[in-house]
């Protein structure tokens, strides 16, 4: 149930388009975990922070059901690409057909695997302009370490779920490996003098990442 907060924010953001309203719709009803969607909000600064920085190459790393790569594509400069990578091909379908409901399935590459074998396959290609990272929350600081290279000078790593319901700075942090993942994470950015970072508490936290 939205709070009345929320749906103040969302009253007065630009409302998402059809095709990220039926994602929405779909990722209700045919997975378990709806709650990982980026959501209006988040959708919506993905789009204009891509459209802000002119990118062009854009990786998207934790597919889902597509709404965050359907938001960066909307986003693209004229002859952009995404390049987005999910582990779980059960949502192969439903992440298709939300592209083609979007009208950008010539503007992404959905790459089936795991994100680590998928990012060693990719070093090879033009730097990335901008970078979305909500994957596996235990693997953020390996994916941190293969993408910054990827990245051209200037660009931008967005990583979600670095507040991760409060857990990283609770008067007990929690041990699970996820929460572990977070926390190393977070604090491997903070100390990394190659970027400038700021943490949003946007949704479950979003910390944007510039590199120097």
């Amino acid at each position: 149930m939205e709070t009345p907060e929320n749906q103040y924010i969302l009253s007065h953001s630009t409302p998402e388009e059809e095709a990220l309203r039926w994602i929405t719709r779909q990722t209700h009803i045919r997975t378990h975990y709806p709650r990982m969607l980026s959501g209006p909000v988040q959708g919506r600064l993905l789009r204009m922070l891509t459209e802000l920085t002119g990118a062009k190459r854009v990786l998207d790393i934790g597919t889902f059901t597509g709404y965050s790569a359907v938001c960066l594509a909307l986003g693209l400069s004229e002859g952009g690409h995404v390049d987005t990578l999910e582990n779980n091909d059960e949502l192969e379908d439903l992440i298709r057909e939300g592209f083609d409901r979007a009208g950008v399935t010539g503007r992404i590459s959905l790459h089936i695997g795991n994100a680590l074998d998928l990012l060693d396959r990719l070093s090879g290609e033009d730097p990335y302009d901008l970078v979305f990272i909500d994957a596996d929350k235990r693997e953020y600081p390996e994916y941190y370490a293969k993408v910054f290279p990827l990245v051209r000078p200037g660009g931008l790593i967005l990583a979600d779920d670095v507040l991760w319901d409060g857990k990283p700075y609770a008067e007990t942090v929690p041990e699970d490996a996820q929460t572990r993942g977070i926390c190393r994470f977070n604090e491997l950015v903070a100390a990394d003098p190659r970027v400038e970072t700021v943490l949003l508490p946007l949704r479950h936290g979003l910390s944007l990442i510039r590199k120097k």
